[in-house]
């Protein structure tokens, strides 16, 4: 546990009622992310206060109409999950990194240059990220972010989300996994085959192409038939 001096607060207001907490920054992040399972050791003084600066403590009759409890390591939890959680510096440095790696991910995945139809190299959107000056969320979900970045990379960066259909016909000593990781895309069409084949058509993002070819490859040991299909 850290001393209160390296403590950050937590605030949490609800029904006209405002509560804070004394948390240990690092184990109060992991918990709120589901990566801590128990509470050992977050609150880093075990007491609920209405000003934790000033040591303001709340009321009980507070705490049992907004919590319908009393119990500090309950309150705590709720406080932590739902609360108002100021990272530390270096806490925000690596979640806004942790996120960038995502949304890199994600554009090299499914953007393609519209010039070429090739994926853009992760450096490459790395650098173009850098050049327009994008601001990233660390709060915010991956995903959530990615058409408003998209509209400042295309200052930069030409960029454009297009699919691409494959029919793939898999024998059936390899069907079961391979229509498994089929599902991870859009299967437009499916059929079993008497002979237990799998014959599909797939929708990929066109940026994932590489990737799809070589997972397809990998499961099956190359026995795999496959053909782009136009619009």
């Amino acid at each position: 546990m850290v001393s209160l001096d390296k403590a950050v607060v937590v605030k949490y207001s609800k029904a006209g009622k405002h509560f804070e907490v004394f948390v240990d920054p690092n184990l109060a992040e992991m918990f709120r992310e589901g990566q801590k399972k128990d509470f050992n050791n977050v609150l880093v003084v075990e007491e609920v206060f209405v000003n934790a600066r000033k040591g303001d403590r709340a009321k009980a009759s507070d705490l049992m109409e907004v919590f319908g409890t009393t119990d500090v390591y309950e309150i705590g939890q709720v406080i932590v999950k739902e609360g108002e959680f100021h990272l530390t510096t270096e806490q925000r440095r690596r979640k806004v990194e942790e996120k960038r790696r995502q949304i890199v991910a994600i554009l090299s995945r499914e953007a393609i240059d519209p010039r070429t139809k090739a994926p853009h190299p992760e450096v490459r959107i790395i650098q173009a990220l850098e050049k327009a000056k994008v601001h990233i969320d660390p709060f915010k979900d991956a995903r959530e972010q990615i058409p408003s970045i998209v509209k400042q990379l295309k200052l930069v960066l030409p960029l454009s989300f297009e699919t691409v259909s494959v029919a793939v016909r898999i024998p059936p000593q390899y069907a079961g996994r391979v229509y498994g990781f089929l599902k991870n895309y859009t299967i437009k069409r499916e059929e079993w085959a008497s002979t237990g084949h799998l014959m599909a058509i797939v929708e990929i993002p066109a940026g994932a192409q590489g990737e799809f070819f070589d997972k397809l490859n990998k499961l099956t040991h190359g026995d795999n038939e496959t053909r782009m299909l136009s619009d």
